[in-house]
């Protein structure tokens, strides 16, 4: 972050009157500029919102958080800008601006024991039963965020429309390993929606530091309905994958992926319908093949994805390796999806 950045963002902590607090960085996300602001011995965290987002999801944020806290979950809250009218959020700048209570606890970039995987499956479990009485009319636009075969279709577009982009050949290389393999998918069946976290990748979830327990769930702007298979399918591949996503060599680990079904389905055995469990399995391999064909489309588009400047020379070479990443992490899952599916069975006592 430059100067200038945290220049913006101690003076949107004027309103709050925290202008004299320390400001640091805080996490690793790509999407919005967040802030760890320190005043006397209370903690915040300062976020700038992307312009993708619309303003009023700070009002399903605050909604949903409060739902949360009633039912006795630790959660962040939105602090109000001011209270007579209350004021969730701050204009400044061009750029919306969040103020939001601190959970003390540690997140990671990759999970490291079976243990952090069972506790995370319990966390996103706990969340999945205690939104599930929560109707809220949500103000994102995350309406087909994991419509495959819209992406599919942007991926032969992109490889249609960008034949002069510098890196087309190995792109259109990796374009046509994405679909051979999306060729190959299982269906899903239909499914009922349901509210889910929508991006819960290991990074979204706070721990206990000396416990090991998980804590809550964080950044919550990216709320949806959608079948909740989908949304494990995007959990493990992110959870079940020490390599991360920054390398190519994807390599699915499938102690984790025991440990958090177990941790999962220990919260939501009562919820969840037998289809929806039994559609774990091709759902996590839909997952990771539709990741794939939106990392490839925007190696040739540039425009969606942030990257990691410190590591690679741009951002289409990025984004190759997370598409190499993927379809070598779904060749992974898939050596061992017999197993995977007598696991998911197992958790859920069958």
């Amino acid at each position: 972050m430059s100067e200038a950045d945290y220049a913006s963002a101690r003076q949107a902590l004027i309103p709050y009157g925290l202008g004299n607090a320390a400001v640091e960085p805080l996490g690793s996300g790509l999407i919005n500029e967040t802030f760890l602001v320190s005043s006397a011995d209370e903690r915040f965290v300062l976020q700038r919102l992307n312009p993708v987002f619309n303003p009023k999801i700070n009002c399903d944020f605050d909604k949903l958080t409060r739902h949360l806290e009633s039912a006795g979950a630790i959660t962040q809250r939105v602090v109000s800008v001011s209270e007579e009218p209350r004021r969730l959020w701050l204009e400044q700048d061009g750029y919306i601006w969040r103020l939001c209570t601190y959970v003390p606890g540690v997140c990671f970039d990759r999970l490291e024991n079976t243990g952090q995987a069972m506790q995370a499956g319990a966390l996103l479990g706990r969340f999945h039963r205690l939104v599930s009485d929560l109707s809220l009319n949500l103000h994102g636009d995350r309406l087909g965020v994991h419509d495959t075969a819209r992406h599919l279709q942007n991926l032969e577009n992109a490889l249609a429309e960008h034949r002069d982009h510098r890196y087309y050949d190995s792109i259109a290389a990796l374009g046509e390993r994405v679909l051979a393999e999306a060729a190959r998918l299982p269906a899903l069946p239909e499914l009922p929606d349901r509210m889910v976290h929508g991006d819960p990748k290991i990074s979204n979830l706070v721990f206990d530091e000396d416990s090991g327990a998980g804590i809550c769930m964080i950044d919550l702007d990216t709320l949806a309905y959608m079948p909740l298979p989908l949304e494990i399918g995007d959990a493990v591949r992110s959870w079940c994958n020490p390599k991360g996503e920054d390398e190519r060599q994807g390599q699915f680990r499938m102690d984790y992926f025991a440990a958090a079904m177990s941790g999962y389905a220990d919260k939501t055995r009562a919820l969840l319908q037998p289809q929806e469990w039994q559609s774990f399995v091709p759902a996590a391999r839909t997952i990771m093949v539709e990741l794939a064909a939106r990392f490839c489309t925007d190696a040739l588009r540039e425009s969606y994805f942030g990257w990691n400047d410190k590591v690679f020379p741009d951002r289409s070479t990025h984004n190759q390796v997370r598409a190499e990443g993927q379809l070598n992490l779904h060749q992974s899952f898939c050596e061992h999806a017999e197993q995977a599916g007598q696991i998911v069975a197992s958790a859920f006592d069958v």
